[in-house]
C-alpha cells in the first residue's frame, strides 16, 4: 500500500481531525477551540460557554493543494442563552460570516488579480465573478491592520483593475520577505499616489524604516508614494515593465521611420537576457537606427529623468 504525506500551512489554532480525498479535491475536516465564556448577543448576558451543534455539515473553500482545491469541513457550533434562549451561532476564527471562503482565500484571489481581471480570476478557480467582487469590497471595508512587530524587508506596489473595460482599480500592497509566500497587507481603492501612501501607512514607522526594496511598476504615483513613506528603500522594477514600455517606444519610433522596419529583427521582448536598463541623461558619440529616440521616449514614458530606470528583478513569485 502506497502512503503520501503532505505538509499543510493551517491557521493559527486550528486542529486537523481528518481527511478525505474527493474527486479532484482535497478535505480537511478541522475544529477550533471556543473561549470558556460567552456573551449574549440578545441580552448581553455572559456566562459560561455551552457548545452545541447544528446537524448540517459547512464546506469552505481554501486554498489549493496540489493545484487542486481544498476544503475546511465541520459542523457548526453554537452557543444557547440560559437567561433568554436564544441560540447563537460561532463563527471560525479563519471566515467572516456568510461566506463560503477562508481569509486566507480572500488575500490568494486578490494576489490573483495582479494583471488580471475578475473574470479570469473567477474562470480559473471555478468560482463566480461575483464572488471575486464581494471579496474584493469586503478587503476594501476592512479596517487595515499590519501587526507592528511584523519583520517586513521587501514590499511590492500593484494595480489590479476590477472590471474590464471600465475604470475601477484599487492599490495592493504585498510583502515579498519571503518571495516563495507573497503575503497581502493591504488594500486601498485607487491607484494614484493617495492611494499607494495609504497602503504604506499600514505600516508603523519602524517597519518603514526597515523595508530595503520596493517592487512596483513604472508609475510616477507609486514611485512617488514610496520615496516619501520608504526612506531606506531602493525601487526595484520588474524586468517585464521594461521590456513593455522599450516595446512601446521602439514600436512608436518604427512607424515615424518606415525605413527601419526592413531592419527590425522578429523576437519577444521577454526573450531578452538583460541584468539591468540605464538610461544615460545624455550619451555622446553616433547613435544609429534611431535609438536616442528610442531612449528619450523611453525616458518620457517612464517619468524619469536620467539614469538608471531600475534594478530589475522578478515580482516574487506572482
Amino acid at each position: 500500500m502506497a502512503r503520501i504525506e503532505m505538509d499543510l500551512d493551517m491557521p493559527e489554532g486550528l486542529h486537523l481531525c481528518g481527511y478525505e480525498r474527493i474527486e479532484q479535491g482535497h478535505a480537511f475536516e478541522v475544529d477550533w477551540p471556543v473561549d470558556d465564556t460567552f456573551t449574549c448577543q440578545r441580552c448581553r448576558r455572559s456566562e459560561k460557554t455551552y457548545v452545541q451543534y447544528g446537524d448540517k455539515i459547512h464546506v469552505i473553500r481554501d486554498l489549493d493543494v496540489w493545484g487542486q482545491p481544498s476544503f475546511f469541513v465541520y459542523q457548526p457550533p453554537c452557543h444557547r442563552c440560559g437567561s433568554c434562549n436564544h441560540r447563537q451561532w460561532l463563527i471560525p476564527p479563519f471566515k467572516r460570516k456568510h461566506v463560503t471562503y477562508t481569509y486566507r482565500f480572500e488575500r490568494w484571489v486578490l494576489q490573483m488579480l495582479i494583471g488580471s481581471t475578475e473574470e479570469e480570476v473567477a474562470r480559473r478557480l471555478g468560482i463566480s465573478a461575483e464572488m471575486v467582487a464581494t471579496i474584493v469590497a469586503h478587503q476594501l471595508q476592512d479596517e487595515q491592520h499590519i501587526a507592528p512587530g511584523l519583520q517586513i524587508t521587501d514590499v511590492g506596489l500593484d494595480e489590479i483593475s476590477l472590471k474590464k473595460g471600465h475604470k475601477l482599480y484599487a492599490t495592493i500592497l504585498t510583502d515579498l520577505t519571503e518571495p516563495s509566500r507573497p503575503r497581502v497587507l493591504a488594500v486601498q481603492a485607487g491607484k494614484d499616489q493617495a492611494a499607494a501612501e495609504k497602503c504604506l501607512d499600514c505600516l508603523c514607522e519602524e517597519q518603514r524604516r526597515q523595508v530595503l526594496t520596493h517592487r512596483t511598476d513604472m508609475s510616477p504615483a507609486y514611485l512617488a508614494a514610496c520615496q516619501i513613506k520608504l526612506p531606506n528603500s531602493q525601487s526595484v522594477i520588474d524586468r517585464f515593465h521594461v521590456a513593455k514600455r522599450l516595446g512601446e517606444a521602439a514600436d512608436r519610433v518604427r512607424k515615424k521611420d518606415p525605413g527601419l522596419q526592413k531592419d527590425t529583427v522578429g523576437g519577444a521582448a521577454e526573450s531578452v537576457s538583460v541584468v539591468s536598463v540605464g538610461v544615460s541623461p545624455s550619451s555622446g558619440g553616433v547613435d544609429g537606427a534611431g535609438a536616442k529616440a528610442v531612449g528619450r521616449t523611453l525616458r518620457e514614458a517612464a517619468g524619469v529623468g536620467g539614469g538608471l530606470l531600475g534594478t530589475l528583478g522578478h515580482h516574487g513569485g506572482f
